[in-house]
């Protein structure tokens, strides 16, 4: 099975403290590298986490508050600095674009490879990356300005064949993948036999849902349903409920709603203001239970497992 894991490089929210960075996920699946935004301190998170810049090759940035994407600029110049050639691909607000081409311009830097730029501007969710393992689809998310969370997941996985079946009814070896991806089979006298007399399940496709800046929305729920596992953003506790609804956030009760209602695997859960300290940990976890029990807080440089 394909390595598939998330390493969170900052959890804190809009404010910096010494113990949380801005928000900074990066994704990898087998040998590709995504990052999930990028606000300030990202580089030296990767320098902690041991991973080679050079190896992203994609980067999703969720929306245009500073605290997601200030780290952009400095990343992609290090990339240049280090020597890359190959295309670098942006996911974000069309706005994006224009603000790192005027920091480039100014500083007079010519890149050394390309800016691919697929700008996001749909409120409703979409598919904008894909290849033979992997699916990347937005999750349009309710805050102050245009914000996407994203669902990453496998692409489908074929099912298992049952060999012995095949030979006893002669499939020809050209069918055998369609086969594969549920297509039933006729035989040359012209009976149809159904798919599962020639496979098992499949394993179950793994994704992982990332949702950002938010405030509680329940139509998200449809698209992160079943997820392995979610990230949620958590920027307030209950007893903050007021504020977390005047600054379109979340409080951690309200995740933990979210995740039950998805029936994710697994919830993680960060973005916490500045205002709480360590010790307020234990709390967010004891709201989020009240929802939901499988959840872990988002440490930095930690790594979890998708699935």
């Amino acid at each position: 099975m394909n390595t598939f894991e998330v390493t969170i490089l900052g959890s804190g929210s809009a404010l910096p403290t010494l113990k949380k960075r801005p928000t900074s996920q990066l994704v990898q699946y087998s040998n590709k590298y995504l990052l999930i935004d990028c606000g300030e301190g990202t580089q030296v998170q990767l320098r902690k986490a041991k991973v080679s810049y050079i190896k992203i090759s994609h980067i999703f940035i969720s929306h245009l508050h500073g605290d997601h994407y200030f780290g952009l600029v400095g990343l992609i110049s290090s990339m240049h600095l280090l020597g890359r050639v190959a295309d670098l691909y942006l996911y974000a607000p069309a706005e994006l674009k224009e603000i790192i081409n005027l920091q480039l311009r100014a500083s007079n830097t010519q890149l050394r490879f390309n800016l691919v730029f697929t700008e996001l501007a749909s409120k409703e969710t979409e598919l904008i990356y894909e290849n033979k393992d992997l699916e990347v689809h937005t999750i349009p998310l309710k805050h102050k300005i245009l914000t996407n969370g994203f669902l990453i997941k496998e692409t489908p996985r074929p099912r298992k064949i049952k060999a012995e079946k095949l030979k006893f009814y002669e499939v020809p070896h050209y069918k055998i993948d369609g086969i594969k991806f549920g297509e039933d089979f006729v035989t040359s006298e012209g009976e149809t036999v159904p798919n599962e007399k020639f496979t098992f399940p499949p394993e179950k496709a793994r994704s992982y849902a990332f949702c950002s800046d938010t405030a509680y929305r329940e139509k998200i729920i449809p698209i992160i349903k079943g997820a392995t596992m979610l990230y949620h953003e958590t920027t307030f506790l209950e007893r903050d409920s007021a504020l977390a609804k005047k600054t379109f956030h979340s409080t951690a009760k309200q995740a933990g709603s979210i995740a039950k209602q998805s029936e994710v695997g697994k919830l993680l859960i960060g973005h916490f203001s500045a205002r709480y300290t360590e010790n307020d940990n234990t709390q967010f976890i004891a709201e989020v239970k009240q929802e939901f029990q499988n959840v872990e807080i988002a440490e930095e440089l930690q790594t979890f497992e998708v699935g």
